[in-house]
C-alpha cells in the first residue's frame, strides 16, 4: 500500500509543480502589476503544496529518495502530471483558461481529499483548500472579464477554451493506483468530481458568454508518463542546477 500512496503523492505533486513552474515563467510579464503578483503568489502556493506531498513521499522511504530527488531528478516519463498543466503560456487568455479548468478540478479534488483516510493527505488538503479557493475565484473572475469583455478578449478566450478543453478529460481518468486507493478511502472519486466540475464550468462559461466545445476528442497520456514536447523544455529549465551540480549542498 505504501508504494501506491507514494505513486499517488507524486501524481498530486507533479500537477502542482508543473503548473507552478508554468506560472513562474510569467513573473514580471503579467498584464498589470496586481495580476503579475497574483499569478506569482499562486505559483508559490502550488510549490508549497508540492513540498508537502514530496516530503511525505520521501518519509515513506519507498524509493530511498529525498524530496529534492523526487522533484528534480526524475526523467520525463517518470512524471505523472496531466497534459493540461504543461501547456504553454501562449497568451494571457490561455493562461487564464488553463488555470480556470485546473482550479475547479483542484478545488473539488481537495474538498474530497479532506475526507481521506490517510491523515497526512487529509491534512495537506485542509491546508491547501483555502489557497485553491482563492485560485478558483481569481481565474473565474478573469474568465468573465475576458469572455464578456471586448470583442478581441472574447475571441482570444474562446480560442483558448476550444484548444485546451480536449486536455481536461484526462483529469478524470482513473489510473489503477487511484482506483485502488479510492476503494480504500484514500484517493478521491474522480467520476463524482467530474460531474461537479462540468456543472461549474458550464455555469461560469454561460456568464462569460463563452461556448463550450462539442468536440468529444480528448488528449491523454500524462498520467502514464507520455507527455507533450513541452515537458522536456520545462524539465531542462527546472532541473538545471541539480543536474549541473550533483550532490551539491548549500
Amino acid at each position: 500500500m505504501e508504494q501506491k500512496i507514494y505513486d499517488y503523492l507524486l501524481q498530486l505533486g507533479d500537477n502542482s509543480m508543473i503548473l507552478g513552474h508554468r506560472l513562474s515563467e510569467l513573473c514580471a510579464h503579467g498584464p498589470s502589476l496586481e495580476t503579475d503578483i497574483a499569478l506569482t503568489n499562486i505559483s508559490l502556493d502550488l510549490f508549497g503544496q508540492v513540498r508537502h506531498y514530496f516530503q511525505y513521499a520521501a518519509k515513506l522511504g519507498v524509493a530511498g529518495k529525498t524530496e529534492d530527488d523526487i522533484a528534480f531528478l526524475r526523467y520525463a516519463h517518470e512524471y505523472k502530471n496531466c497534459l493540461l498543466v504543461e501547456q504553454p503560456n501562449t497568451d494571457f487568455a490561455y493562461v487564464i483558461v488553463r488555470q480556470f479548468f485546473y482550479d475547479l478540478y483542484h478545488l473539488h479534488l481537495l474538498q474530497d481529499l479532506t475526507e481521506s483516510q490517510d491523515k497526512q493527505i487529509s491534512a495537506v488538503a485542509h491546508k491547501s483548500l483555502k489557497e485553491v479557493k482563492y485560485h478558483s475565484r481569481f481565474s473565474s473572475q478573469w474568465m468573465k472579464r475576458l469572455g464578456d469583455g471586448t470583442a478581441v478578449s472574447h475571441e482570444k478566450t474562446q480560442a483558448a477554451v476550444d484548444y485546451l478543453q480536449p486536455y481536461t478529460a484526462e483529469l478524470f481518468e482513473m489510473t489503477p493506483v487511484e482506483a485502488e486507493l479510492q476503494e480504500a478511502g484514500i484517493a478521491a472519486d474522480l467520476m463524482a468530481i467530474k460531474d461537479r466540475w462540468q456543472h461549474d464550468v458550464m455555469e461560469l462559461l454561460k456568464e462569460a458568454t463563452i461556448t463550450y466545445p462539442t468536440n468529444e476528442f480528448s488528449h491523454s497520456g500524462g498520467k502514464k508518463g507520455v507527455h507533450t514536447e513541452h515537458l522536456g523544455y520545462i524539465l531542462s529549465d527546472l532541473q538545471y542546477m541539480q543536474r549541473a551540480y550533483p550532490e551539491m549542498s548549500w
